[in-house]
């Protein structure tokens, strides 16, 4: 309520209730008792707007966020609204003499907005009453005004955001979400190769605009960043583009006279533009890496203990955290139930049994493969005697009840290697233990070839230990084929390393590295030292004298059996960090039955990375499949991995074609995904056989761009009404981190082996600084939020 001071020759407040309404059809006069106009004692008058003012003005605030019109129902209601406000019983266009006289239902939700318009279907009371109380509450998320930021939002708060929308998670302070409990279903889109560039000039979508690194948006105040600044008149921007910079904390608004042609449907969608940050990770002031956005947005950390908590702050604790088993229910497990699966091996970069390929044709492609690479019995390898899966299956009859081991025999594996003439790791030490941990074999191994350097800081191995060494390889692999059998399982940590040194396969293998996965997921994996303080509480690999090959393959054999007496979930990231996907698969839906499913839709088969952990997988192969899957998934029509289809309320889903557009996708990692590749290329026309690098420019990529802003629409369109649209860029252009990162590798394997003088690459810190430049670069990244 406000006051005004009421003038001696005022006129008297009109009555616009309900009661001077029928008066003024009725041609009759109303006296001013009823006047929402109340004079007090101090000759002030309240003046309080009408409840449906005030409700009109809810109720368009709530809509927002609904740029586009998310539903025809939805649309007709609030037009009828908006008219209710002057007259809300009397309909458009139908007058008797100077007065109208039709009346219609003021509430009424399924009125027509033109002449000629079908018959809409008659909504029920109850359905009457739902639709007017989502216009009341309908749900929103915008940029709240008053917001005060204090760092740049960061992909992890997209997560936090969808985990506070459908799940347990806490509320953000960096936007401000309206009626949460109204968001049904949540999708997030990934679409690499947009940047913030493309927004205030600095990336030319056309060929008529130039590259002016000297724009407005370059003299943003360095102290911009922590309170948003007002622009003074002879300071206003009179570029066509946005005014926000890379180091801005706080979103643009998205004005389509302001943005390139490629860019204004976003206008139409969404309120802003936000700067998102991909996280990195540095040694001191230096970066020297960052962190894959998929993995982040995808894996959920748990929120530590109390214990945990103050023996980080006491600061005497060093290395890893203790494995927490407070409120731990044992799950004794068999030792099958760990084996390596075919998309664990071909993940973690095995050279595969032949047992594992069931057709004559793969067998003959599987061997093809291998002789390309060097890999085949003409190289030097053997296969152990193992003709097909089912041989190593063990009866019933001959397991002991309660075994761990199944009846199968566990032979755990470490060697140490040297280094050759040729840069290849030679076997020149094998440790083979039991499982009941007695020394099945330890021997050194005569290399047929030269060594070069015997990496005797790692493996402990020194010219003299193999000077009267007549042992070989061949030696090693006759006793190993007499003593590997169809029902043998080999363990080890990072057991591809040994085996490539003893040039042997298997198909029955447990890798530690597997077993207990690194947070962040693959390509990192945890080290055994780590691993052995962690869970095993004890030391190993001290001292500069090298590894011990009997003591590291012990450690891989007791964490193996402390898994199986602890259960799956021991040490598999649960109790650190979990995907996401199974933290709101512990949510049960408001007012429904069944807990909350998730759904990955990406480039390739997403089944054997990422999407491993949702409900729902889907592979496709070109952005278009992408918009048709993502229809299907939030229809319910999509299949789950045991065939049966259900609601899903999580989506989250990878838009490429931009990306290989501009060149940013390059790192293929196996055959079938660099297939894709090479076929999206081709189909968009950019494949071209003199060039290896592909990269659009000036209007090229503002047709690539246009054609990715055209997917998010149809997307947008396709969704439900009160679901979330999260689109993220993930990082910026990634191609100098790679190449500064070769390089680095290149310089360690030679400096191990070479004079400083003689390395063909050098690193520097010039190459520190620019690889810390290069990160803290594609760390820049865009994004949009809106609620349909």
């Amino acid at each position: 309520m406000s006051k005004r001071k009421r003038e001696s020759n005022e006129n008297d407040s009109v009555n616009v209730g309900l009661g001077a309404t029928l008066a003024h059809l009725r041609g009759e006069t109303q006296p001013n008792a009823t006047s929402t106009a109340v004079e007090d004692d101090e000759g002030w008058t309240v003046a309080g707007g009408s409840k449906r003012r005030r409700k009109e003005r809810t109720n368009s605030s709530s809509s927002r966020g609904n740029r586009r019109g998310s539903d025809a129902g939805a649309q007709d209601a609030h037009s009828s609204h908006a008219r209710a406000v002057a007259n809300p019983f009397v309909s458009d266009g139908e007058k008797l003499g100077d007065k109208i006289s039709t009346l219609e239902n003021p509430v009424s939700s399924s009125k027509d907005t033109s002449e000629g318009a079908p018959e809409k279907t008659t909504l029920t009371r109850e359905e009457r009453r739902k639709e007017r109380k989502l216009e009341r509450n309908y749900p929103s998320i915008e940029h709240s005004h008053h917001a005060r930021l204090q760092s740049h939002v960061k992909i992890t708060d997209l997560q936090a955001l969808v985990l506070y929308l459908l799940a347990d998670g806490n509320a953000p302070q960096w936007v401000s979400v309206r009626n949460r409990t109204g968001i049904r279903q949540v999708v997030m889109l990934m679409v690499p190769g947009l940047e913030l560039g493309m927004f205030n000039g600095k990336v030319p979508l056309d060929a008529a605009t130039s590259m002016d690194v000297d724009t407005a948006a370059d003299q943003v105040p360095a102290d911009a960043t922590s309170v948003p600044q007002e622009v003074t008149p002879s300071e206003k921007i009179t570029s066509n583009y946005l005014r926000i910079a890379d180091n801005e904390f706080y979103p643009a608004r998205l004005k389509s006279d302001k943005l390139p042609a490629a860019l204004k449907p976003l206008s139409d969608i969404f309120d802003h533009v936000w700067p998102i940050k991909a996280q990195g990770e540095h040694r001191g002031n230096q970066f020297i890496r960052v962190h894959s956005p998929i993995h982040t947005m995808l894996t959920s950390q748990i929120p530590r203990s109390k214990e945990e908590k103050q023996m980080k702050k006491n600061g005497g604790h060093k290395g890893p955290m203790p494995q927490n088993s407070k409120h731990w229910d044992n799950k004794r497990t068999p030792i099958t139930e760990y084996i390596a699966t075919l998309a664990e091996q071909e993940e973690n970069e095995y050279v595969l049994h032949p047992a594992w390929f069931l057709t004559p044709d793969s067998k003959a492609a599987a061997l093809k493969q291998r002789q390309e690479l060097g890999q085949s019995v003409e190289d030097g390898w053997v296969d152990t005697n193992v003709a097909s899966l089912e041989d190593g299956k063990v009866p019933e009859s001959e397991i002991e009840q309660g075994s761990v081991t199944a009846g199968r025999h566990i032979i755990s594996i470490d060697c140490e290697m040297c280094k050759a003439e040729n840069d290849q790791l030679v076997l020149t030490r094998i440790s083979l233990l039991n499982w009941d941990g007695s020394v099945a074999m330890d021997k050194l191994v005569k290399p047929d070839v030269p060594i070069k350097d015997y990496l005797t800081q790692w493996s402990g191995i020194t010219p003299a230990m193999l000077e009267n060494v007549t042992t070989t390889l061949a030696d090693i692999q006759k006793e190993l084929l007499e003593l590997i059998t169809s029902r043998t399982i080999l363990v080890g940590h990072s057991l591809n390393s040994d085996l490539n040194a003893m040039k042997l396969t298997h198909p029955f293998l447990i890798d530690t590295g597997i077993l207990f996965p690194h947070p962040r997921g693959p390509p990192y994996k945890q080290s055994l030292k780590w691993l052995a303080q962690k869970y095993l509480h004890r030391e190993v690999q001290k001292g500069s004298s090298g590894h011990d090959s009997v003591e590291d393959s012990k450690t891989c054999l007791d964490l193996v059996k402390q898994k199986c007496e602890r259960g799956p979930k021991w040490g598999s990231g649960d109790t650190n960090a979990e995907s996401i996907f199974k933290r709101l698969g512990r949510t049960t839906r408001p007012k429904a039955d069944g807990t909350r499913t998730g759904a990955v839709i990406d480039w390739g088969e997403p089944q054997r990375g990422h999407g491993g952990q949702a409900q729902l997988s889907k592979g496709c192969k070109s952005d278009d499949e992408i918009v048709e899957a993502i229809d299907t998934a939030m229809k319910g029509a999509m299949e789950a991995k045991d065939g049966a289809t259900d609601k899903v309320d999580f989506v989250w889903a990878r838009l490429r074609e931009l990306e290989i557009a501009r060149g940013w996708w390059d790192d293929a990692k196996t055959p079938d995904v660099e297939l894709i590749r090479q076929n999206a290329l081709r189909r968009l026309g950019l494949l071209k056989i003199d060039e290896d690098e592909v990269e659009v420019k000036g209007t090229d990529l503002g047709k690539a761009v246009s054609r990715t802003i055209n997917h998010i629409t149809q997307i947008y369109d396709s969704l439900p009404r009160c679901t979330a649209l999260v689109v993220y860029s993930g990082t910026g252009d990634p191609r100098e981190i790679r190449r500064l990162q070769t390089m680095q590798q290149q310089y360690r394997r030679e400096y191990a082996t070479k004079n400083w003088d003689n390395l063909s690459v050098k690193w520097t810190d010039t190459e520190v600084q620019a690889l810390s430049q290069a990160c803290q670069d594609a760390r820049n990244g865009v994004g949009f939020i809106v609620v349909k």
